[in-house]
């Protein structure tokens, strides 16, 4: 295992999605879930979290390729890939913020898949707003007590660990909760449009009690580290899932029109066809070098991968939506049908330019940005 970690990089990613995710994500995609002994070999491969240092179990993979192997899962399966989202954001806020003892008890359980991890910042009625965070965690002798709901957890009916985000008692926490905790009900979301397996839940906290130890970084610090940090990275992620997608589009258009023939003429052969196809290769590199350099910026610790990961996510995510549009007007009434993985691509593409940042808040963060470097 430890020579495959080392190892991990684009090719052996598509490969280990080429044999193990993509023959099986229609039908994942119809069962609502993906299966236990999929997600074991996931965690086999070392996908699950390979950037935490070897120390805790990973390869220490860097930005770049992080992005190229969470693109190559979303070609196959945008579902797992919102799994590996929520698991990467939890295990990297782990590093990035945990404490030794926190490291330790969890980093090697993350990494090798043995806990799941999910992200709960979003309400009923609030969403993804910090400012409209009601779940509350209060001090009662040297514990913390958790009330409140979060909704649309990606990968909450599998987690086993959550990082929950409460309005305490000066400031928002975060807290690190088991999902064995007394009080935690996780309730699942099914027949969404999009994302299908990806375990949707809303997870209610009822009195929980957790430890001291429970806490993630300084009180009053997770406001930061959520907008500066771990939203990021998950915005990175979902930008290299639209990536996966508009190439998972330009293949099954590039093998459908290929062998499929109007009046004796291959599909491919059409002029409105063949500037179809174009597009979504010409897209498909420009989306890849943006996350790329929201990537080597990261790696680099330069501030201005933040907003190199927004540009990139909006370019792609819209990207995306459109081809796979395409992808299903080439397919004609084959796209609209379930022998044809690109009605999966439509509804997935749909859910990209929503979660993460939505294409409105995406335009106007990175128009923000463009007005404020006119500041003198």
């Amino acid at each position: 295992m430890t020579d495959q970690l080392t190892a991990l990089d684009r090719a052996t990613a598509r490969r280990f999605v080429d044999e193990h995710i993509a023959p099986f994500a229609d039908a994942w995609d119809r069962a609502g879930a993906v299966p236990e002994e999929a997600l074991t070999r996931i965690g086999e491969a070392g996908l699950w979290a390979p950037f935490l240092p070897p120390r805790l179990g990973g390869s220490g993979t860097d930005m770049v390729t992080l992005g190229a192997i969470h693109e190559e899962v979303g070609r196959g399966c945008s579902s797992v890939r919102s799994l590996l989202t929520v698991h990467t954001m939890l295990a990297w806020a782990l590093r990035r913020w945990g404490s030794e003892a926190q490291r330790d008890r969890w980093g090697p359980e993350l990494a090798a898949g043995r806990v799941l991890g999910a992200f709960c910042l979003s309400e009923p009625g609030a969403g993804s707003d910090t400012s409209g965070i009601t779940t509350t965690a209060r001090l009662d002798g040297g514990a913390w007590v958790v009330d409140g709901v979060k909704k649309w957890i990606t990968g909450g009916q599998r987690a086993d660990l959550f990082l929950v985000f409460a309005r305490g008692p000066a400031a928002t926490v975060a807290l690190l909760v088991p999902r064995a905790t007394p009080g935690v009900t996780v309730t699942p979301i099914d027949d969404m449009l999009g994302t299908r397996a990806s375990m949707l839940a809303e997870v209610s906290f009822d009195g929980v009690r957790l430890g001291p130890d429970a806490l993630l970084g300084p009180s009053g610090f997770a406001s930061g580290m959520v907008l500066t940090g771990t939203l990021d990275l998950g915005r990175y992620s979902v930008a290299a899932g639209s990536v996966g997608i508009i190439q998972a589009c330009l293949d099954a258009c590039a093998d459908y029109t290929s062998r499929r023939r109007v009046g004796g003429t291959p599909l491919g052969e059409l002029p409105l066809i063949q500037a179809k196809v174009s597009d979504m290769v010409t897209d498909v590199r420009a989306a890849r070098l943006l996350l790329a350099e929201a990537g080597r910026l990261k790696d680099a610790g330069d501030e201005a991968t933040l907003m190199a990961t927004w540009v990139a996510k909006y370019f792609a995510s819209t990207a995306a939506a459109r081809h796979a549009s395409e992808a299903v007007q080439i397919h004609g009434a084959n796209g609209c049908g379930t022998g044809y993985p690109v009605a999966r691509y439509y509804r997935d593409a749909k859910v990209m330019e929503i979660i993460e940042g939505s294409n409105e808040i995406q335009r106007t963060t990175i128009a923000g940005e463009a007005y404020r470097r006119q500041v003198p």
